[in-house]
This record gives C-alpha cells, sequence and structure tokens, in this order.
C-alpha cells in the first residue's frame, strides 16, 4: 500500500487485486467522493479518438462551426452518462446487474453479451490507435526492427499496461487515471496551443454537405458516451449511500464534457487546417519536431487510459454474463479478445475503413439499449431491490422465465429502427436514401425508450428496496 494513496478499504485498496466483482457493495466497504468522478471520466476521455472525431466532422462536409457545435452535443451526453451513475449509489452494484430490472433476468445476457462486444471493440480502436503512436515513438526515436517486429512489441506493451490497471480494480483504475489526467492533460494543452492556432474559422461547409453530413457526424460524436451507458454504475457503486444525484452528475459530466471537447475541437481545428486523412500523421505536421515523440506519447496515454475503464467493466460484464470466475480472473478472456482484435485491425484490414465502419455500427447497439435502460430507471426512480437483482429468474425481476417481455420488445424496436436508418460503411438500412440520407440512428434510443414507456406505463415501478448485506 502506498502512503497517502489508499482508500482504508482492504477489499478495494490501491495496487491490491480487488476482492469484490458484481457483488453488492456493503456500506462497511463504501468510501470516496463525486470529485473522484471527475478525474474518472476527464482521465478516460484525454484521448486521441476526439481528435478523430472532430476531424471527421470536417470530412462529413461541415464547417468548422458546425463541426464544434457536434462536438459540443456529444460533450453534453456525459451529463446523462454520469447521472445514470446514480443507480450504482443507490444498489452498490454493475451496471448490467441494474439492467435486470428492465430486460428480466435471463433476458438480460443478450443484450449484456452484445453490450460485451462493442465495448471490447471499442477497446480495440482505442488499442490500435496507441500501438500505431507507440510504433512511430520507436521510429523517431531511431529504433527499427525487422518486419513487423516493432509494431508487435508496441502492441504487446499497450496490452501490458492497459490489463495491469485494469486487473488491479477499481481503486488502482481511479488513482491511474487521476494521475494520468494530470500528465496528458499538460501535453494535451500543449498540443491544443499548436493546433488551434491552425484552424480555419471562415472555412464553409462543402458544397451537398446536408441532413447527412450533420447525421454521420453526430453518430460519430454520440458513439462515444453511448459506449460508456453501460458502465457508470461500476464506478460508483463504492460511493456512500448518501452521496447526492446533483454532486454525482456535475463532477462527472463536467469532466467527461471538457476533456472530450478541448480534444474534439482540437481535431476540428486540425481539419480545417492540414490534411488529416491519417489523423496521427496530421496532426503531427502541425506540431513543431521537439514535440513530435511527446504527442506521440500523448495519444499511446490517452489509449491507454480510456481503454483500462473498458476493459475493467468487461470483467464485470463477463460475470453478469455468468462466467463463473472472479472479476481479475474473468478480464483474461476480454483481454485474449482484444489482443486478438487488435492484430486482425493492425495487421490485416485498413485501419481508417475499420473505425469508421465500427463507430458507424456501434450506436445500433448502444442506443436502444440506453433508451429502455435509461426510461426503466426514470421510472422507477432509480429504486430498486438489490437482493432481487441478484436472486436470478426466482426474484422480483425473473419475470416470464427470465425475460421481461416489455424491455425486450422495446430493445428490439429500437434495434429494427437503428438498422433501417443506420447509414453506415458496412451497413446502409433502406429508409436512408427516403430520409434524405440522413443517418438516425441516435433516434434509436428515443424509439426504444417511448416503447418501453408506452409498454409498462400501467405497471409498478418502485418495489421497496432490500438492505444491502453488511
Amino acid at each position: 500500500m502506498v502512503t497517502g494513496l489508499g482508500t482504508g478499504v482492504a477489499n478495494d485498496e490501491v495496487f491490491h487485486v480487488e476482492t469484490h466483482g458484481i457483488d453488492p457493495i456493503p456500506d462497511s466497504d463504501r468510501h470516496g467522493s463525486p470529485k473522484d468522478l471527475f478525474w474518472l471520466w476527464f482521465g478516460s476521455n484525454l484521448t486521441f479518438t476526439y481528435v478523430i472525431n472532430g476531424a471527421l466532422a470536417v470530412a462529413f462536409g461541415l464547417s468548422f462551426w458546425q463541426a464544434t457545435a457536434v462536438v459540443v452535443i456529444g460533450g453534453l451526453a456525459f451529463f446523462v452518462v454520469s447521472a445514470a451513475g446514480l443507480s450504482g449509489v443507490r444498489t452498490g452494484t454493475a451496471t448490467l446487474v441494474i439492467s435486470r430490472a428492465a430486460f428480466g433476468h435471463t433476458g438480460n445476457i443478450p443484450a449484456g453479451f452484445l453490450n460485451w462486444v462493442v465495448s471490447i471493440g471499442y477497446t480495440i480502436v482505442n488499442t490500435v490507435v496507441g500501438t500505431l503512436a507507440l510504433e512511430s515513438f520507436f521510429t523517431a526515436l531511431g529504433w527499427t526492427a525487422p518486419g513487423d517486429t516493432g509494431r508487435a512489441l508496441a502492441l504487446l506493451i499497450t496490452l501490458t499496461l492497459t490489463f495491469a490497471v485494469a486487473m488491479w480494480g477499481h481503486a488502482t483504475v481511479q488513482l491511474a487515471e487521476r494521475w494520468l489526467a494530470y500528465v496528458l492533460a499538460a501535453g494535451f494543452a500543449v498540443f491544443l496551443l499548436f493546433t488551434l492556432p491552425a484552424a480555419d474559422l471562415a472555412a464553409p461547409a462543402a458544397a451537398g454537405a446536408g441532413a447527412s453530413a450533420w447525421s454521420w457526424a453526430l453518430v460519430v460524436a454520440l458513439a462515444g458516451p453511448f459506449s460508456y451507458l453501460p458502465m457508470p454504475a461500476d464506478y460508483t457503486r463504492y460511493l456512500p449511500r448518501d452521496t447526492s444525484l446533483r454532486a454525482l452528475t456535475w463532477t462527472g459530466a463536467l469532466g467527461g464534457f471538457v476533456s472530450s471537447v478541448a480534444l474534439g475541437v482540437g481535431g476540428v481545428a486540425a481539419a480545417t487546417g492540414t490534411d488529416m486523412t491519417d489523423a496521427v500523421a496530421g496532426a503531427a505536421g502541425l506540431l513543431p519536431g521537439w514535440f513530435q515523440p511527446l504527442f506521440l506519447i500523448l495519444v499511446l496515454g490517452g489509449s491507454v487510459t480510456n481503454s483500462i475503464i473498458t476493459l475493467y467493466s468487461s470483467g464485470l460484464n463477463l460475470q453478469v454474463l455468468g462466467i463463473p470466475w472472479h472479476r481479475a480472473k474473468a478480464l483474461l478472456i476480454s483481454a485474449a479478445v482484444t489482443a486478438a482484435g487488435s492484430l486482425g485491425a493492425l495487421f490485416l484490414a485498413d485501419f481508417t475503413e475499420s473505425l469508421l465502419g465500427f463507430l458507424s455500427l456501434l450506436i445500433i447497439v448502444f442506443a436502444p439499449w440506453s433508451g429502455v435502460f435509461l426510461t426503466d430507471m426514470l421510472l422507477r426512480r432509480c429504486t430498486y431491490d438489490t437482493e432481487a437483482l441478484c436472486a436470478g429468474r426466482s426474484g422480483a425481476y425473473g419475470y416470464r422465465s427470465g425475460y421481461h417481455p416489455a424491455g425486450m420488445a422495446a430493445l428490439l424496436t429500437g434495434l429494427v429502427f437503428a438498422a433501417l436508418t443506420c447509414d453506415s460503411e458496412l451497413w446502409t438500412g433502406p429508409l436512408v436514401e427516403p430520409l434524405g440520407g440522413a443517418d438516425l440512428t441516435p433516434l434509436g434510443a428515443v424509439v426504444a425508450g417511448l416503447a418501453y414507456w408506452a409498454l409498462t406505463r400501467r405497471t409498478p415501478h418502485r418495489p421497496q428496496p432490500a438492505p444491502l448485506p453488511y
């Protein structure tokens, strides 16, 4: 234990393997404060992915100010993500355990699996970005290796940094995010000092850029925040039970908003001033030679901070899916799949096309799931029977053979709507052309949420919560 950095809770201590998984956290192990969430969301979103997102908005044909507006809208979504963390405070367990109330104990499994797949996909994206940056760093220092040895070594280092922190668990994740945030914030501030002056504020929107350009940019901007919605309770479940919704929402949301918007605007500025087809190389070209190697380390660091929290949550997710292992051991499955996916993206596929296709399809899953989960949370006023959440099909959330018909029907409705209105590199829905080329995938959350409300509006939603075990 490091003096001054410990939590004082043996089950969740810094640089010790966390013993809790998806089991409800008892009051005796609760610790921390809402300010911890600022550093968690601020640090984890100091990632170069947001620079890429900002550059993509310009590439789709938006002007500087239009693209900036899209970036800000994406940042505002963190207020929803952060507020959803109240469910963790109330129940002491992970988000994908709490979602059993909306989908049923068994019905939650397919949705949980889809969320695990997509979260691992996002971890792969960040791992690949970090690996390419570290490989370029090796080249900048004159460290060369035959064939693909340098890239393979860079991948190994990136995965090791990510897995080590996620394996230790909650307390170490929060500590790492805080200290990495200090370093990355300073470094990216310098990055912005060089990229923002390159912006062409008067750059017009591309000819013909209309609803389709706006919708594509919004899909990309919202993909990041939406991808977090299955995990906010994972990081609030240790907070004391009397933590207020206002404090929890504002501190976490400001963290994610500030970092994602700052880097997103940096990407917009860079894209209006230089060619960002290769985002890392394009941004590096705006920087003085002495800063370019440090910039590559910033890209690596940002990728690692973002991957840490998604990889940590994936371990909890696997427990929700029924893997009968300790959280840290279950994490090995996610790490192995991440490694395999990263190898494929780095050595077998065009990364830019893979990124565009993945981000476009990401929201098909997350938007409808999020709409049902958030609507259920609002209808219940975030009041759950914690014991029933963990009781299996025999509990209050067993519904019909473990499935909640309303939740499953609403999810399917949202998925169908999102698939019909998606316009991506890999799939174009049949309603895209009649809608003038607009991608309305994010509205899958609204459709699913309204469907769930309509199906359950006459159903009582506030069971008396059972006390957490001490």
